[in-house]
């Protein structure tokens, strides 16, 4: 098929070919006990790790330039730290668990760590952020441990413009994982783009263009405005809306799940007439999906968070290093339940976004 749009084939980007079948997991419906709500009745049943804050890129909207403080290594969290408050929150009722980081394929162990939440019973679905660099030597590790769902970021079709915006990253490499992870049988790999104005947004219509030929879902995330590199690209933002538009100019879009159902995640997914794949659209900054938010997200260094977007923490390293019971550490989590706010206040046309104080390499993207 030829390539429609101006597009840049150096990488031989169409190549990427990614079958979608059904998720042996089947349907998220939570864990083991009842499904637990915080004080806005949302069920909390999803549970983000981040297991470093390490990271072989520095992407220019997830790292600063310079002056990168690294959590050093005793204050991360040990897999077995990790398991012990997974264990525990399934029982809670949380049935969903993503592994992140900074990047997870650079620490040293994750496949053992995958099986060993694979074995906790009633942990329905488990899946794995990555920058797709490493995937290429451990995507068998990988799916031999279980883990079968897959996101992958790729901000760039473009070898060169890949470098700038990763400052350094091999698009190449991150090809060969991408095909490395078909070849195992991941389903479903879905490839996550943060469209940045006059860095990459003039590859919107390839990056549509790849979701005609084969059945994944190119997913835009919205920048976010969190630490240093969020104020470092303010002038960068780009809607979902716009992104949206400027595709649709071409791409006539269908509606798949918008109006978003809150059971389909915070995407609205759209896909163009006889394609083959999907294109979704992540807007924590223009369309708030907080009414419908069901996740918890847990820090390198111990610390459970329930909003993205807001600095309020629970810390749950120090009783665990200091010897406390299930009970007390499942009042922790239920603590940060109970703080989770209705929304966050960051939206677009603020004449200053408020900024988080972390990063998001040190939060978990």
């Amino acid at each position: 098929m030829p390539c429609p749009g101006n597009c840049d084939r150096k990488s031989s980007t169409l190549r990427i070919l990614i079958p979608i079948r059904p998720s042996p997991f089947g349907a998220v419906s939570g864990g083991r006990g009842s499904a637990v709500r915080d004080r806005f009745n949302r069920d909390i049943n999803y549970l983000r790790i981040s297991v470093t804050d390490r990271c072989n890129l520095r992407c220019v909207y997830c790292m600063p330039k310079e002056g990168l403080s690294l959590i050093g290594h005793d204050d991360i969290l040990r897999y077995e730290e990790f398991v012990r408050i997974v264990r525990i929150a399934v029982r809670m009722g949380l049935g969903k668990v993503r592994v992140t980081g900074g990047e997870p394929l650079v620490r040293k162990g994750l496949a053992d760590f995958i099986a060993s939440l694979r074995k906790i019973e009633g942990l329905n679905d488990i899946g794995l952020t990555t920058n797709g660099i490493l995937l290429e030597s451990m995507a068998p590790s990988l799916y031999e441990a279980g883990l079968r769902r897959i996101n992958i970021s790729l901000d760039s079709l473009n070898p060169e413009k890949y470098s700038r915006l990763t400052r350094g990253g091999s698009l190449d490499a991150v090809i060969r994982g991408i095909r490395k992870a078909r070849e195992c049988g991941f389903v479903p790999i879905k490839l996550n783009v943060v469209a940045l104005k006059g860095l990459n947004d003039e590859e919107l219509h390839d990056f549509a263009a790849l979701s005609l030929e084969r059945p994944y879902q190119i997913r835009f995330i919205e920048l976010m405005p969190l630490g240093q590199a969020g104020q470092e690209n303010d002038g960068n933002f780009l809607s979902n809306d716009d992104i949206r538009r400027r595709i649709n100019d071409r791409y006539p879009l269908e509606a798949v799940n918008a109006p978003r159902n809150p059971q389909d995640g915070p995407a609205a997914v759209y896909r163009i007439p006889g394609g083959q794949g999907e294109i979704g659209f992540i807007s924590p900054v223009t369309h708030h999906f907080c009414r419908s938010c069901n996740r918890l997200r847990l820090t390198a260094d111990g610390h459970l968070r329930s909003c993205l977007l807001k600095d309020d923490e629970v810390d749950l390293k120090r009783p665990l290093r200091e010897g406390c019971d299930d009970g007390e550490l499942e009042a922790l989590i239920r603590k940060a339940i109970a703080n989770k706010p209705l929304q966050h206040e960051i939206s677009c046309g603020q004449t200053q976004l408020k900024k988080c104080a972390r990063d998001m390499s040190e939060i978990g993207g």
